[in-house]
């Protein structure tokens, strides 16, 4: 039986650089379609109790590549992470996070896409609301460690999420 053959791979149209926003950033290349699928998130799968006994004793900085997948696992873009890991947060974004569950429900199968929520023009910065939740109360303190830089008119100043 002959193999089917591959698909060959979507260009990226995306590039790394130095950010006005935080360090590193993800910048359009050419123009992006409103809905278009950008890139995936890729990272180490590690559990939650993985996670906390490897990063629980270091202090938080404000600055982390732990994108939360389910209930069970947790995508460590500190190990094998790609282009996706510096995309900035922002109050005003222009993208989003979309979990595709398994459809097998086997939940190290899960995966995150970062997709266009508007059209975005080539040479923009791409960015997300990275939707920080936190159980302990949001200080002072705390807001300020987990600062927002976007700029934009919407800028609540704080990566984290209101409280319900």
């Amino acid at each position: 039986m002959p193999k089917t053959p591959k698909k060959p791979k979507t260009p990226k149209k995306i590039e790394a650089r130095l950010s006005s926003i935080h360090g590193n950033g993800v910048f359009a290349t050419e123009a992006i379609a409103k809905g278009e699928r950008i890139v995936r998130y890729k990272g180490l799968l590690r559990t939650h109790d993985d996670v906390d006994s490897q990063y629980g004793d270091i202090d938080e900085d404000g600055h982390t590549f732990l994108f939360t997948l389910n209930d069970d696992y947790v995508i460590d873009a500190n190990e094998d992470g790609n282009i996706a890991r510096w995309i900035n947060h922002s109050c005003a974004p222009n993208c989003e996070a979309v979990v595709q569950e398994d459809p097998k429900e086997r939940r190290h199968k899960d995966k995150v896409f970062i997709e266009a929520t508007r059209d975005i023009a080539a040479g923009e910065e791409l960015a997300y609301n990275y939707g920080i939740t936190l159980a302990e109360r949001h200080t002072p303190t705390l807001k300020k460690l987990w600062g927002c830089r976007c700029g934009s008119k919407k800028c609540t100043g704080t990566m984290l999420q209101p409280k319900k």
